[in-house]
């Protein structure tokens, strides 16, 4: 609880955010204590965008665009670049107005929702049997037994296995084509609308992702688990990266997007970090 109250100070202080804190800070923390902040590994969750990115079968993939890269004319090295993508690809946020309407876009999204203590649950065994799994309520119920009842204000993140296929589109989202009758070809597991009700009616969680393309399992075609989720303001985290590398419990997550006014997602850089003495 300490280190995500200080952390939510530092936001306070380098992006002017409203927060509800526990006390007041009048200076900026010093690089000893800010690093103390990160006592543990820091696991990147995050796959580097690039050409080779997933994206939705029918949106815009990342482009990158050299501007300048070399020494100028003055002497001096100078590079540059434009980019252009799709709000909903790579690692990425899905904000609650992406299925919701009147909801949070991706820049309301308080930050106690993207930074918090995270839990883990691991279904890659079953989705080893069956690419099209749904995650379900006994996968919940089963972490509980062994872990204790997900904590308050959780951010949950679903292991399927599945980012050990990234980059390969015919591996990861079932179909290297694309456009709207690619559609019907995606086959990669995702959460139960089911589960996602029970999560909403029995547990108060912060946020939720998994190594996917989609909450919703590829052969959804009313994406029932993002309606519902997003409904009650939940966030989603997609196509996150290195969920093997994670504890089921006893991490903190820090997952910040791209913050575009009015945005239904945008690019997610996320992390997770592990105490130094924790066991897998």
């Amino acid at each position: 609880m300490k280190f995500l109250i200080t952390l939510c100070t530092l936001c306070t202080l380098f992006i002017g955010c409203e927060r509800k804190t526990t006390k007041t800070v009048e200076a900026q923390l010093t690089p000893s204590e800010a690093n103390a902040l990160l006592d543990g590994n820091i696991i990147d969750l995050t796959h580097t965008f690039s050409e080779e990115s997933i994206y939705w079968v029918t949106a815009k993939e990342f482009k990158l665009d050299t501007v300048a890269f070399g020494e100028t004319d003055n002497g001096y090295f100078y590079s540059a670049n434009n980019f252009e993508t799709a709000e909903h690809g790579g690692t990425h946020i899905d904000a609650p107005i992406h299925f919701a309407a009147n909801a949070q876009s991706v820049d309301e999204i308080p930050l106690t929702q993207l930074m918090g203590n995270g839990i883990k649950i691991n279904v890659a065994e079953k989705v080893s049997e069956n690419r099209d799994y749904q995650i379900s309520v006994e996968d919940f119920t089963a972490w509980e037994k062994m872990n204790g009842t997900i904590p308050e204000n959780s951010i949950v993140l679903l292991e399927t296995g599945f980012s050990k296929f990234y980059p390969n589109k015919k591996e990861y989202l079932g179909t290297e084509e694309r456009g709207d009758a690619a559609v019907k070809q995606l086959h990669f597991p995702g959460l139960s609308p089911e589960a996602a009700t029970w999560l909403v009616a029995n547990r108060n969680i912060s946020s939720i992702g998994l190594d996917t393309p989609s909450i919703d399992y590829g052969q959804s075609t009313t994406f029932q688990s993002h309606v519902i989720l997003l409904s009650e303001n939940i966030p989603a985290f997609e196509n996150v990266a290195n969920l093997n590398k994670l504890p089921a419990k006893g991490f903190q997550v820090i997952a910040l997007p791209m913050k575009i006014k009015g945005g239904s997602g945008g690019p997610l850089r996320i992390i997770a970090i592990v105490p130094k003495n924790k066991n897998l």
